[in-house]
């Protein structure tokens, strides 16, 4: 009965929860599926499209979990701050979250357009697969990503200002900018992919200005809304007169964020080095890999929602000084996510067999796409419980063990073992997938031991003396 009590909580838990994560999930449901079917509408075009554009877009994904790093770091405070009812220094966070936005954003210009070639290449070393050629990848992959690049700007934009809602509270209107956002791209992907309407066919580039036009929506209108009611949006009263952010909290959001942003950095980074390795077995594993994960991101949106929501209930929690109640949260959401990613583990499972049928494409593609959906649903519940760990010991700013926890665990273990196992083995490539997911078991008894101790119960706020 204790530990029912202490797993489970009660309907007015659940009530709090859900009235969080319930919009944070839509709006991510609706954009992985929009994303779906984007990637189909790519995929039927063919498959060097399909994974031009599937390269492409690990590229960017390093980017973008940069940015969330980036703007993640300072969020923490912002959370905190909300939790303690001082506006003052939830809009010196946000002013910090614009200027390391601008940063990285700068950053990724200067590397994309410089090296979009080689690092594209990366992935195209093995030679051709049946019925693919490596030259037409490279050239649909280079045309989506120069296109892409304009839409940094909007992406980090809508970024900043959509997690500073969410960590004030304000979970509803990103949702509603995020859900015509995705809408825009769904339509634009059908004119400009396929020239509909009189419009030309533009194929992937098409796919890449419906994607950009779609962000610059989105950021208008959760800018524009956030400016237009600074009632309850107070930090945006003065956000722009000034950038002058007091030392004390520059150097505790700067000494907290920033092993934040390097650890999403690296782990994005160790990823997109985990796909290259894995593209060594040959061009159809870069397909495959494309249609699995595009689906994964679908069925995973509701760990990530509890994330976002772990990471704002617990950090409100603790900004407002109940202690006790934050550890008693933990462990009922960490077992909430489980249980979520359960079922739609469950779900991801039924399709798999059915889902790569509508890609044209290979069938050999499609037999290792479906291998690998039913081993990322079988582990599912672990990925849940890694992100439910990772967020809580994040809610308490420690970044330092949140980078350990992830990163140190990709690059010491995870892109090891499968380095090793795809140079010095003939093992195929759904075995090693397999033995790849296992080692993260060990990663999970690490954050259920960090998030036990309690070592993530802290309170950051504080006024800034007068």
């Amino acid at each position: 009965m204790n530990l029912r009590k202490k797993l489970i909580g009660d309907r007015s838990f659940y009530k709090m929860v859900l009235a969080i994560a319930i919009p944070i999930m839509i709006q991510n449901a609706i954009t992985n599926f929009v994303g779906l079917l984007d990637n189909i509408m790519v995929g039927r075009v063919g498959t060097d499209p399909m994974s031009g554009v599937a390269i492409a877009n690990q590229l960017m994904f390093v980017f973008n979990l940069c940015i969330f790093g980036g703007v993640a770091g300072p969020g923490i405070f912002t959370a905190q701050f909300f939790g303690s009812g001082d506006a003052e220094n939830v809009r010196h966070t946000v002013r910090f979250k614009l200027i390391i936005g601008a940063v990285v954003t700068a950053i990724g210009l200067l590397v994309f357009g410089l090296f979009d070639e080689p690092l594209i290449s990366l992935y195209l070393k093995s030679g051709n697969s049946e019925g693919m050629d490596a030259a037409a990848t490279l050239y649909y992959g280079r045309e989506y990503l120069h296109v892409m690049l304009i839409g940094l700007i909007p992406f980090v934009l809508s970024q900043v200002y959509s997690g500073t809602l969410r960590e004030t509270g304000e979970t509803v209107l990103p949702m509603k900018a995020g859900v015509i956002a995705v809408f825009v791209n769904l339509f634009l992907n059908y004119v400009l992919i396929y020239g509909k309407f009189g419009a030309p066919a533009m194929g992937v580039v098409g796919a890449a200005v419906a994607t950009v036009i779609s962000r610059f929506v989105e950021m208008f209108i959760t800018v524009i809304w956030t400016h237009r009611h600074t009632v309850q949006n107070a930090f945006a009263v003065g956000l722009y007169r000034t950038f002058r952010i007091p030392g004390k909290l520059l150097k505790d959001m700067t000494l907290r964020g920033l092993p934040l942003l390097i650890n999403e950095g690296m782990w994005s980074l160790g990823m997109t080095m985990m796909s290259q390795q894995y593209s060594l077995r040959g061009l159809e594993v870069v397909g495959a890999t494309n249609i699995s994960q595009t689906i994964f991101n679908l069925f995973n949106v509701a760990s990530m929602a509890m994330g976002s929501a772990i990471a704002i209930i617990l950090g409100q929690q603790l900004g407002a000084g109940a202690l006790d109640r934050a550890r008693d949260y933990a462990a009922k959401l960490a077992t909430f996510t489980v249980f979520m990613c359960v079922i739609t583990g469950a779900f991801q499972a039924l399709i798999a067999p059915v889902f790569p049928q509508v890609y044209n494409t290979t069938e050999g593609v499609r037999h290792i796409a479906t291998g690998l959906i039913l081993i990322q649903a079988i582990f599912s519940p672990l990925y849940g419980f890694e992100n439910a760990c990772y967020f809580t010991i994040r809610s308490g700013g420690k970044t330092v063990i949140t980078f350990i926890f992830d990163s140190c665990a990709i690059w010491l273990v995870n892109l090891p073992t499968a380095a090793l196992l795809i140079h010095f083995t003939s093992l195929p490539i759904l075995a090693v997938y397999t033995i790849v997911q296992c080692t993260n078991i060990v990663k999970s008894i690490v954050g259920f031991i960090m998030v036990r101790k309690g070592i993530w119960v802290k309170n950051l706020s504080y006024r800034e003396p007068n």
